[in-house]
């Protein structure tokens, strides 16, 4: 049996707007207890937090990292099929490489859960996973396996298969929509063939991939920049039944009324850095502030590596110097993602039974010059400083 107390930290648990003094007992990776004055059990290792906030392990909803990471390059990445706009049959977990450098970094930075899959090349480009930032093999890293089906709207589908039948906002929206007809079909005479497996349809392993989207059991996770892109993926959304969580939502501060209508779930960013590409001019710090007072469920984030993992709560930070409520904004690297993700049973804020992915600064976690003392994933102190040479 294995145990931490953290002990005499100011606790900002994510899910009360106001921070308190407590202690947080761990035990087997999980938390046990969270109040003052717990007696340390024999045995048990003390973190001392006097003076410092503890928060939960930040939670990244959107990126790659791992699938293109650290110094990668177009030689390492695996993070676009360019073979096959409809991608739906891979995983990212085939993909993600434990031993890229940007995990260390991220979990020295507090960043200890990150849902990361495939890009934006592809109309359908197969499943995120949500996995820990601490790991040798996929299988130790993973919460759950499969969390989202990614498609893609705008511009990047166009720009990647533009010479392969796909050069317009128009087919995009068509791709995706055949694929979900014929997955809905699909499911149709499955379930009409009952115990009979006579009359099961053909195998086929895109159309098998889309099922638990088909069926409402994963959502689309929708890249989407622009508008229109967006209120395009809520159409098909609606008119098939099935989720939708929107990533990037650059242009969201222009419709926010509207967006918070939906009631989804939405990943904002990268917001730093420039316009890379037309449909990002609008892109602004703002974005997350005006839909969070809009009504909108936001999460931060980074879209790894494209701001590199590792400065996730400074981003939270950047929103927050833009308009954006500081609990809130905690919010938006805690819970938001990980109820983004459907793992917030597991991860995402301070409370008994969670897993003990905890983070001990000695200042605010949006700050630059915060420095981050103590990370736990699972119960187990990580680096905080490590070099490249190490992993």
């Amino acid at each position: 049996m294995s145990m931490v107390l953290i002990r005499g930290g100011l606790v900002h648990d994510a899910v009360h707007e106001a921070a308190y003094a407590a202690d947080i007992l761990c035990e087997d990776g999980k938390i046990k207890k969270i109040e003052a004055g717990i007696e340390a059990p024999e045995g048990c290792e003390i973190i001392d937090a006097e003076g410092n906030n503890v928060y939960p392990g930040f939670v990244e909803a959107h990126g790659h990292i791992g699938l293109d990471g650290y110094g990668i390059g177009y030689e390492g990445q695996d993070y676009n099929e360019m073979g096959n706009i409809l991608s739906p049959q891979l995983r990212a977990i085939d993909a993600i490489k434990p031993s890229d450098y940007a995990f260390a970094e991220a979990a020295a930075a507090g960043v200890t859960t990150v849902c990361t899959g495939p890009g934006s090349a592809n109309v359908l480009g197969g499943t995120f996973a949500a996995i820990k930032t601490c790991g040798k093999r996929v299988e130790d890293m993973v919460i759950k396996a499969e969390i989202a089906m990614k498609c893609a709207f705008g511009e990047n589908p166009k720009r990647c298969y533009r010479d392969k039948g796909n050069s317009s906002r128009m087919t995009t929206a068509a791709n995706l929509r055949e694929m979900l007809f014929k997955a809905r079909e699909y499911d149709r005479r499955i379930k009409a063939a009952g115990d009979d497996e006579s009359k099961l349809p053909p195998f086929d392993m895109k159309l098998n991939a889309l099922l638990p989207v088909i069926r409402g059991e994963m959502p689309l996770k929708a890249h989407a920049h622009q508008a229109d892109d967006m209120f395009t993926a809520i159409r098909i959304a609606k008119e098939f039944g099935v989720k939708l969580t929107l990533e990037h939502c650059t242009e969201g501060h222009l419709v926010a009324d509207e967006l918070a209508a939906e009631h989804l779930p939405m990943a904002v960013g990268p917001s730093l850095g420039h316009a890379t590409k037309f449909e990002l001019r609008k892109k602004s710090w703002t974005t997350p502030a005006i839909l969070d007072r809009a009504g909108c469920t936001v999460s931060i984030i980074t879209d790894s590596p494209v701001i590199p993992q590792k400065y996730l709560a400074l981003c939270a930070g950047f929103a927050v110097k833009a308009g954006m409520d500081p609990f809130h904004a905690l919010q938006a690297i805690t819970i938001n993602p990980a109820k983004h993700a459907g793992i917030e049973d597991r991860v995402g804020s301070l409370q008994v039974g969670k897993d003990a992915d905890i983070v001990v600064t000695d200042g605010c976690c949006f700050e630059i010059g915060t420095r981050v003392c103590h990370v736990l994933i699972n119960g187990v102190e990580q680096e905080t400083q490590v070099q490249f040479s190490e992993r």
